[in-house]
């Protein structure tokens, strides 16, 4: 039987030092105290994650070679309540803060707000015309 990570395309894997990274940032697993099938492994899980985020596609149609969309979905939903991600960018920033350094005393905010492109007077319906 195929290797499951030979299906995840190389620029989507996680290299083993940032995982080490990761790990550390995970909740402890919940004991299942009725059983069940086996947990999906984290590594699995958070490449699966990281498919999804840099490619855009929905969670339903994440390939099933990679995972299933309701479980990564699932284990997202779980690491987001946890605050794995908020600890994820705060390890980021710190680290890059160590080697190339942050001006922590200027930092600037950068918002777009449009309105919807259908919504605009310019292509409102015209029922005079």
């Amino acid at each position: 039987m195929k290797d499951q990570k030979e299906e995840i395309p190389k620029r989507f894997r996680i290299p083993d030092g940032l995982w080490e990274k990761i790990q550390r940032l995970l909740p402890p697993q919940q004991a299942k105290p009725q059983g069940g099938r086996p947990r999906n492994n984290d590594r699995r899980m958070m490449e699966a994650i990281v498919y999804v985020l840099k490619t855009g596609v929905q969670w339903k149609a994440l390939p099933r070679s990679i995972a299933a969309g309701s479980s990564a979905h699932d284990r997202f939903q779980e690491w987001n309540t946890a605050g794995v991600f908020q600890k994820l960018w705060r390890a980021g920033l710190l680290e890059y803060e160590k080697i190339v350094g942050i001006d922590w005393k200027w930092q600037a905010m950068d918002a777009a707000i449009i309105k919807a492109p259908l919504r605009g007077c310019a292509n409102r319906f015209k029922p005079h015309r």
